[in-house]
């Protein structure tokens, strides 16, 4: 998944830190971000501090030796910078990507997890002031009411439903958007358990009844700010689909052998299909 770079190490502790010419920066322009694709060695390269003209940098994280940097929306771009230009992390996720280029992906998506809750609370919501970069941890302090906005996370589910042989699994493809096959999935309402979720979800999605919610594995997501938490269970009763046709074109039972997998590995639902067809007992 993308967050396994090991034997790369991330560390996301806060800290005030200080620049250096070799360190990394990140700069976003409406969601999108500034880099370069070296189709020959097949990686993402990234602008240096050496590079860049600006005034305030953010220090977001570090990965093995490697700090990274948030440059302001608002300063110079650095034109010299030959063959870059502006990439969403979608087209970024598209990309023919070496192996060892997975580790700047990765960090790409943990930028703009972090970009993007920059960009959302600029002002106090409950008195409107302009909020500062807190000192001590990585929060957003109001100086006039003394109010703390913490980095934003959803909790979602991604849910591998079996039927009550367990030889087949539902798959779906959305409306809109991803193009490729997927999973039944959805958010966390107010009140409501990751297992309650799960319930909730498949019946409005699909229509079914599910009993034996057991928890796989967990993936932070950038591109919606989420916390993935991925499940596996089975069909309760009557396995006839009920699609709700307004979210999803495609939702069927589908045979080890007939699961297409997406074009890469980045994803927990890539990786629960995958475990599914390699005949693995779940």
């Amino acid at each position: 998944m993308i967050q396994d770079i090991a034997p790369s190490v991330f560390n996301n502790h806060f800290t005030v830190a200080e620049t250096a010419a070799e360190d990394t920066i990140f700069y976003f322009s409406e969601g999108k971000l500034f880099c370069l694709y070296d189709e020959k060695t097949q990686s993402i390269v990234f602008p240096k501090v050496s590079n860049c003209i600006y005034e305030k940098t953010l220090y977001l994280f570090s990965i093995d030796n490697q700090k990274y940097f948030l440059m302001p929306e608002k300063a110079e771009v650095p034109s010299e910078l030959a063959g870059f230009s502006f990439y969403t992390l979608r087209q970024l996720r598209d990309l023919p990507l070496a192996t060892e280029a997975k580790t700047s992906l990765f960090a790409a998506f943990s930028a703009y997890h972090l970009w993007k809750w920059y960009d959302d609370n600029k002002f106090c919501g409950h008195c409107g002031k302009p909020l500062v970069h807190d000192k001590v941890e990585r929060a957003l302090s109001c100086p006039g009411c003394g109010s703390k906005i913490y980095p934003r996370i959803n909790p979602a589910v991604i849910i591998g439903i079996l039927n009550q042989k367990k030889d087949k699994i539902l798959i779906t493809k959305y409306r809109t958007g991803y193009a490729h096959s997927a999973l039944v999935a959805g958010f966390t309402e107010f009140g409501e358990t990751l297992e309650q979720t799960v319930e909730r979800e498949v019946m409005e999605e699909v229509g079914l009844k599910v009993k034996n919610i057991r928890y796989y594995k967990s993936q932070p997501w950038a591109l919606a700010q989420d916390l993935l938490a991925g499940f596996f269970c089975e069909v309760d009763g009557d396995d006839k689909i009920k699609m709700d046709e307004g979210e999803l074109k495609f939702a069927e039972w589908i045979s080890r052998e007939e699961v297409e997998l997406q074009p890469n590995d980045y994803s927990l639902t890539n990786e629960m299909m995958k475990l599914f067809k390699s005949g693995v007992d779940l």
